[in-house]
This record gives structure tokens, sequence and C-alpha cells, in this order.
């Protein structure tokens, strides 16, 4: 206290004032991020190709190897299940991160095949980094996601649609805590195996499903094989998403994996995936900040499909879902099933955006629409005759709903061609910006073919 009874401001040094504060850091850079709008296969694949050529970095943060990206490079078309597409840029280091789910075999098959297609993955394997944080897919998950299929198939009648590449039982055990990391396979293999940490795993589920078979001797030879391999591969994924944040300027790619209406949380439960694929997902999967992301971009079909089993409201079950099939060649890159087809869902896509707050849309194969006379757009749901202002959570309100369409005039004419907006047909450019208006968000590109070229960029 001085003399008066006033006391020196804290931090006061020699009568100056009070002393400056610590600095406030930078946000540091700000990552792009692209997410599915529907319910996945919407072309993200193509978007990260495009975003990939003037990346520095790009992210996988969530899911396994049940979602598929195609990428098509000089007439070669490649398929990333795990790794991040934009690695076929040879310029690019990837990521993956923790909330990531890999299975090792998958991870180097994938690799290895598209290694062969061509000059696609240079040096993949010094450009690729992993998070020790990771869980691991081991074989009896894949098992195990099998025989769960086929008991909801015996004892409901129907079952989950699941890929049975065992991301549910993982993303589970992760859950109960009782998974295993990167890190624990690295760390001591010896503490992994002869102690067994995997064994008792192993067993915990085979007492749950004792017609299970497991062999644990070949995979624990398999994965210390594995191990080493991707030993060099291994960082702290959180140290390493910081300095890539804070370092020099980059450019940083996050691509999503499945979309956000297979979101756990958030999307057409219990038919979804195990993980957040919604934008929350990239900050708990990286091991980064929200200050850090930067633009949403959401890919879109100009159309709806969905792989696999649950509500589905604008599907059509007619011969238009069939030529939206035939000519959008709509079968699954992970799974090879027939993908259900349908009218573009606005209610869905703004569902979407409410949970991502999308910046822009990259509006996917407006050219599989040519041939049509007239299209439909999704624009409303009716419960009981009523329309409800929500997206439903119940799935058996949203089996039931009444969509209320408005019937658009097509443009009978083809836009493979186009490479810009005003090349297009007036009635296609009347169908985007009906989108745009309805959404609230501006279309930033427009797919119009499966290569890289076939795309229109407005801004």
């Amino acid at each position: 206290m001085s003399e008066s009874g006033s006391q020196e401001p804290r931090g006061a040094a020699n009568g100056n004032g009070p002393a400056a504060r610590a600095p406030i850091p930078p946000v540091g850079n700000k990552v792009t991020v692209v997410l599915g709008a529907q319910w996945g296969d919407e072309g993200k694949g193509k978007v990260v190709d495009l975003l990939a050529q003037d990346a520095d970095m790009v992210c996988r943060c969530q899911g396994g190897n049940n979602a598929g990206h195609t990428v098509v490079v000089d007439s070669v078309e490649y398929d990333f299940h795990l790794l991040p597409s934009g690695i076929i840029n040879p310029n690019v280091t990837a990521f993956i991160g923790n909330g990531v789910v890999i299975h090792l075999p998958g991870l180097f098959e994938e690799a290895e095949k598209n290694e062969r297609k061509g000059k696609g993955l240079i040096e993949w394997e010094k450009r690729l980094v992993i998070s020790d944080r990771a869980h691991i897919v081991f074989d009896f998950h894949q098992a195990v996601d099998g025989v769960q299929e086929q008991q909801r198939q015996e004892q409901a009648g129907k079952n989950l649609g699941t890929t049975k590449k065992g991301i549910g039982p993982v993303y589970s055990a992760k859950a109960a805590r009782s998974g295993l990391r990167i890190c624990d396979l690295l760390a001591d293999f010896t503490q992994f195996s002869e102690r067994s940490v995997y064994k008792s795993l192993a067993q915990q589920y085979k007492a749950m499903y004792p017609t299970l078979e497991i062999d644990t001797e070949g995979e624990l030879d398999r994965l210390k094989d594995y191990g080493q391999r991707i030993k060099p591969m291994v960082k702290d994924g959180v140290h390493f998403m910081h300095e890539a944040l804070h370092g020099p300027p980059k450019k940083i790619l996050v691509e999503g994996a499945n979309a956000a209406l297979l979101d756990i949380d958030f999307g057409t439960y219990p038919f979804v995936t195990s993980s957040n694929c919604t934008v929350g997902g990239v900050c708990t999967g990286l091991g980064m900040p929200p200050q850090n992301v930067g633009n949403v971009y959401g890919v879109v079909k100009a159309y709806t499909t969905r792989v696999g089993i649950g509500a589905f409201p604008s599907e059509q079950s007619n011969e238009v879902g069939e030529l939206l099939q035939t000519r959008g060649k709509e079968v699954g890159v992970t799974t090879g099933r027939k993908r259900r087809c349908g009218w573009l869902d606005l209610v869905l896509l703004k569902y979407a955006h409410m949970i991502n707050g999308f910046t822009a849309l990259a509006l996917t194969k407006l050219d599989i629409l040519d041939v049509l006379p007239e299209i439909k757009v999704g624009t409303s749901y009716k419960v009981d005759g009523k329309t409800i202002p929500h997206f439903p959570a119940n799935q058996e309100v949203l089996q039931h709903v009444e969509v209320q369409y408005e019937t658009l005039p097509g443009w009978k004419s083809d836009t493979s061609a186009a490479r810009s907006f005003e090349e297009l047909p007036e009635n296609a450019r009347n169908y985007v910006r009906y989108i745009e208006e309805q959404v609230g968000v501006p279309v930033k590109w427009i797919g119009v073919g499966k290569s890289r070229e076939s795309i229109i960029q407005m801004f």
C-alpha cells in the first residue's frame, strides 16, 4: 500500500505504470473444410482434388475405410478410403488425425492399389503423417461387424446396412475405453502382445460372440510388421497440427468422410456412421481450436442419393430414380451397392447448413439432369397434413413425411462441355440460382462431368 492507502497497480515497474500484458497469440492459419451435405457420395473427392492442387496440407479428421472418395486424373480413376485423397498432389503433406480409425492392412492395400494405377501417389510414405492417438481397427472388429449385422437381420428382420469394415465396433471400443491406439502399438510391442493387452480385447469379443474366429497370433505378427512400416509416419498429432497452424503460412485443407445425414448425432439415426462427420468433428478429430476453422464448403449432388437402408423422403422408386442411377453410375465406391436415387431435398440441405454453417456450396453432377424435361425439388415436409418447420429426428416420422415439391423446367441439352456459368442453358442457370436462393448459400462450383476439367468455378 502507498502512504495514502492506495494500492500500486499490479505489475507496475518503477512508477512507470502497469507492466504490458503478454501479447495475445495470433489465431494462425485457417483451415478450409470440405463436407458432404447429404448422405455421402456427393463428389467430395473431386472438390478436394481441385482445392488440393494449391494446398500444402490435406487432413482426414474422422471415419475409417468405410468411406470412399474417387478422383479422376488424366483419365485414371483413383479410389481413396483411408488416405486423404489430396495426397495425389505430390507437393501435399497428408495427415490422418486422431478421429480416424485405421485398419492398417487396408491402408497399405489402398496405397499399393493406387500406386499401380500410375504416378498418382509419388513417395506417399514420405508425405503421410499419422496421429499417434488414432484408434486401430483390428480384423476381429470387422468380423464382429458382420456378426452384428447378421444378428440384427435375424432378430429384427433388418440390419443397418454397414460396410462391415469394423467401424462401429472400433468406435464402440473407443467409447468404452477398451480400444487400442497407434501409440500403444508403437510404444512397447511386448506389452501390446505378450502381456495380453491385445489378447484381452480379443477375448472380450470372443466371450460376447462365441462363434467368432480370431487368428490372434497371425494378426499380431502382421501388426508388428505394419507397426515398423508406419513408425516413421507417426507423430504426436496435437503438436503436429499446432505447428502447422502457427508456423509459416500454409494452405490447409480438411476433407470430411461420410456426410451430414450420416453423422452419429445429427444424421438419420440409427442408420448413420459412428463418427461426427459435421464441422464439429474437424476440431475433435484433428486436435485444433474452432477459431482456426475458415471456409466450410458443403458438397451437394444436384439430386439426392443414399446407400443402404433408412428413411429417404425424396426417393424415386420409379423410372426417374432408375434414370438417375443409370446416368449417374450410382454405385458405392466401398461396397459396390447400387445407390437409391431421388430428387434434390432442400429441407435436408437447409438442415445440414444449420449444423455446419456452409460458406459456399459445390453442386455436383448437374449434367446427370440434362435429359429431364422437368425437375422436381423437395421444398417442405408435411406430417398429418401440417407443414413442419424442422427436419425430424425420429425415423418413423421421417419415413412417413409427405414431401412438397416445386417443379422447375429442365433444359434438355448437354452441359458437359460448359466451362463457365454463362455457357449453361438458361434453365440450368435458373436451377442453380433457385438452390442458392432457397438455402441462402452461394454456389461456388458446379460439376458437369467426372474429370478435373469438368467443373465451373463461379467466384
